[in-house]
Formats: C-alpha cells, sequence, structure tokens
C-alpha cells in the first residue's frame, strides 16, 4: 500500500513537472518568435534607414540606426521585451528624421 502511494505521489510528480516544461517550452518559443518578428523587420528597417542617411544626414537617424542595431542583437539573444523597447525608441527617432526631410 505505501509503495503504492508512494509511486502515484511520483508519478502526479512527474506529471506536473511535465506540465510546467511544457508550459515552458511553449512560453519559450513564444519569447523567440516575438524576437525573430522583432529582428527581421528591425534588420529591415536598418536598411532603409542607412539609405536614407545617405541621401541627408541627421541625428535622428544615427540614434535610430544605433537603437535597431540593439534591436537586433537583443533579438538575436531572444530577449523580445529589450528588442521590442529598442526598436520603438527607433521608431521614435525616424520619425523625427523623417519630420526633418
Amino acid at each position: 500500500m505505501t509503495r503504492r502511494i508512494a509511486t502515484g505521489l511520483v508519478a502526479a510528480a512527474l506529471n506536473t513537472s511535465l506540465t510546467l516544461a511544457e508550459e515552458n517550452h511553449k512560453a519559450e518559443a513564444t519569447l523567440h518568435a516575438q524576437a525573430a518578428a522583432v529582428g527581421e523587420h528591425a534588420a529591415m528597417a536598418k536598411t532603409h534607414a542607412e539609405a536614407a542617411e545617405k541621401e541627408k544626414r541627421n541625428p535622428h537617424l544615427e540614434a535610430g540606426i544605433d537603437n535597431l542595431n540593439n534591436a537586433i542583437e537583443h533579438a538575436k539573444m531572444g530577449h523580445a521585451d529589450i528588442a521590442g523597447q529598442a526598436a520603438g525608441a527607433a521608431a521614435g527617432h525616424l520619425k523625427a528624421a523623417e519630420k526633418a526631410f
């Protein structure tokens, strides 16, 4: 009887651990997918920002490119939240540069 209870407790603990592991994998997959999306868009934005900077230099373009580089690097590391913040900062600078053109 004691052995059955112990076996049942171990099985329940393993089942809980597997469920938590599955949830962690889902959460990690989501974060990496978000980071990848930010990274891809940041790379495309950087290409256009660099082309605009060749046409006419602007401190906001330079700052935006720096922010995009940060977004790309953090996206590669899977830091979706930090990459998103850097991309948002870049968007603000690029919008300011657009008004200056």
